[in-house]
């Protein structure tokens, strides 16, 4: 079979690696990169088989390129912490490296987020296709902190079954996550020398409550799919908004 090492970047995630590390275990190896965890993380991944390495958090995209560095085969498949691999795309990866030398440099593949106990299946939400799955010779992390993403050089390919998805332990967590990648956005933006129009704060938090419910039909998911759209709409405009606030006078 072609090889595969399948990767991760963690911190402080004690109470959900072993389920993600798991779901990748058909993976020749598994590179797990620790930035400074204070629980037991470092040691429930070793107790699974993984390599890892401990390092200083430089960012989201300089950290998971750091990851695909430390691989020993040039396909890797990245996934999160919050993250497991269902039984079906793990059989359609088998099926992939089970067949001829791909033509593809890289799989897209969709992800399935559960949010207070229920998969999304609809709005902005999903199918979420991301590439995750991809020859490394051919492709990088890039994208801006915290909103990463791979960048092939070559063909993409499509794989059907999804990568489960649950990020939020609580509401609480997920509203801290959108003050933090508000932030992030934000600072991001600033560097590179963005400034906020009326009209950004006007209007980019309602033109995605409208694609989110509307366009993308969140409001089949019920009031979950509705308290995910209006949620999104914040964090669109905390970023905004501290985009004007702290912009240079």
């Amino acid at each position: 079979m072609l090889p595969l090492t399948a990767v991760l970047i963690v911190r402080d995630e004690a109470d959900r690696v072993e389920a993600a590390l798991r779901s990748v275990s058909f993976a020749d190896a598994v590179v797990v990169l620790d930035s400074g965890s204070e629980d037991d993380t470092v040691e429930r991944c070793l107790a699974l088989g993984a390599q890892v390495l401990e390092t200083d958090w430089p960012g989201y995209v300089a950290q998971k390129n750091r990851a695909i560095d430390a691989a020993g085969t040039d396909w890797v498949l990245c996934i999160d912490a919050d993250e497991q691999i269902s039984a079906e795309l793990a059989a359609e990866i088998a099926e992939f490296r089970r067949g001829p030398a791909p033509e593809a440099r890289g799989f897209r593949v969709p992800r399935l987020t559960t949010w207070q106990g229920a998969p999304i299946r609809h709005g902005c939400w999903w199918p979420d296709a991301r590439v995750r799955l991809f020859d490394r010779r051919f492709g990088r992390w890039s994208g801006e902190d915290p909103h990463d993403r791979v960048v092939i050089d070559g063909p993409i390919e499509e794989l059907t079954a999804p990568i489960l998805h649950d990020p939020y332990r609580d509401l609480t967590e997920h509203l801290v996550t959108i003050a933090r990648y508000a932030e992030l956005s934000a600072g991001e933006a600033l560097a590179r020398g963005r400034r906020a129009r009326r009209l950004d704060l006007l209007v980019r938090p309602f033109a995605h409550l409208a694609k989110a419910l509307l366009l993308r039909s969140g409001w089949r998911d019920g009031p979950r799919g509705v308290a995910i759209a209006f949620l999104g709409a914040a964090s669109v405009a905390l970023k905004w908004a501290l985009i004007a606030l702290r912009a240079p006078r």
